[in-house]
Order: structure tokens, then C-alpha cells, then sequence
């Protein structure tokens, strides 16, 4: 089940109908508040946050979520293309953006890739727990990889993401060992060559 949060009745009709068309059932939460509700109760598979809401917005609602649900993938819907506000969700706990206005086959190919994603690390949780390694915190950081045209450093996934150098070190370490991550090296004027990641 998607849990549709979105004040806008005309756009989060339009989100239904593009969810059903994919074969994928269906909450609605009219407020961010509502939305929160609703995801204690019904459990989803994924949740879609619109930004712009009244009372609690898409980060206000995100940060809520995340307290009672440290691994569902959230979506967020917004016109707003600035990089500084897509870090502030990251770091709040959103793993994937779409904008607006919403396009049928984006959206579809996301909510699949993260579907796709969540349910790979859900599979994986018990062999990871004996290895330290935290379900969430390794979906946050494949999923924002995911997101990027460019292998990233330890030193920029690490601004970008609520998640210390070290602990960013030791999970890349551990997706290179799998296969999942590639390491570049990457040649400036002077010192040692510095790795930059990117998902395989």
C-alpha cells in the first residue's frame, strides 16, 4: 500500500489514479498530521509527502514519520528544484524526490525503484545486523547515491546526510566489499588520490 500526503484534493486524485493505473492500493491523508496518523495504522510499503502543505509541510511531516518508522521510503512531491531543499530532506529522512508537476512514468519509475530498494534491504536486514550494519542507515546512503550524475567523497555524502564520516566510511567499505558500490579514484594537483562512490 502507497500513503498519498498531499492538501491539494485535484493533485492527490491525479497521484491515486497514477498509483491504481501501476496496481498499487491506496491511502490519502489530506495533512501532514493526518498523514502520520495513518501511516502508524496502516503500515505502508512507501509514503508520498507533498512539500507545500498548511500546519505540518512535507519536512515537518517527514521528521514526523521518520520517529515511528526509521525505514519506509518517503517521496517527496515538490515544485521546489533547490539543492539546499533537497538536503534539508535528506537529512531529515526523505529518500527520494519528485517534482511537480507530477509526470505519470517518473513517478511510477520511482516509487518501483524504491519499492525495489526497500524490499532488497528488508531481505538482506538479518545477515547486515550481525554485521553492524543498520538497515535504514545503508538505504539512506544507497538511495541518495542513487540520486547523484556523479560518484560523490565520504567528505560530501557526509555534509549532505545526517551520518558521521566514519560511519559513511565503514558502509561504503561494506557495499564495495558486495559489489554494490564502485570506487573511483580521483587525481587532484597534489597529495594522495582521494576515492569518490557511486551505486553499480
Amino acid at each position: 500500500m502507497i500513503l498519498i500526503v498531499e492538501d491539494n484534493p485535484d493533485i492527490r486524485f491525479t497521484i491515486k489514479e497514477i498509483c491504481e493505473f501501476a496496481d498499487w492500493k491506496v491511502a490519502e491523508a489530506a495533512t501532514g498530521k493526518q498523514g502520520v496518523e495513518l501511516s502508524k495504522k496502516l503500515n505502508p510499503e512507501l509514503i508520498l509527502v507533498d512539500y507545500h502543505m498548511p500546519d505540518w509541510d512535507g519536512l515537518k511531516t517527514t521528521k514526523e514519520i521518520r520517529k515511528i518508522n526509521d525505514s519506509v521510503p518517503i517521496i517527496v512531491l515538490t515544485v521546489d528544484e533547490r539543492q539546499e531543499i533537497a538536503d534539508r530532506f535528506h537529512q531529515a529522512g526523505a529518500t527520494d524526490f519528485a517534482l511537480k508537476p507530477i509526470k505519470a512514468p517518473d513517478l511510477i519509475s520511482r516509487i518501483r525503484l524504491n519499492l525495489k530498494i526497500s524490499k532488497i534491504t528488508k531481505e538482506e536486514n538479518e545477515v547486515f545486523v550481525d554485521k553492524g550494519i543498520n538497515t535504514s542507515t545503508r538505504q539512506t546512503i544507497k538511495s541518495y547515491l542513487l540520486q547523484q550524475n556523479k560518484p560523490l567523497s565520504i567528505t560530501e555524502i557526509e555534509q549532505a546526510l545526517p551520518i558521521s564520516y566514519q560511519t559513511v566510511h565503514r558502509y561504503l567499505n561494506h557495499m564495495a566489499e558486495k559489489g554494490e558500490v564502485e570506487v573511483i579514484s580521483m587525481y587532484g594537483t597534489k597529495g594522495r588520490p582521494k576515492n569518490a562512490y557511486r551505486v553499480m
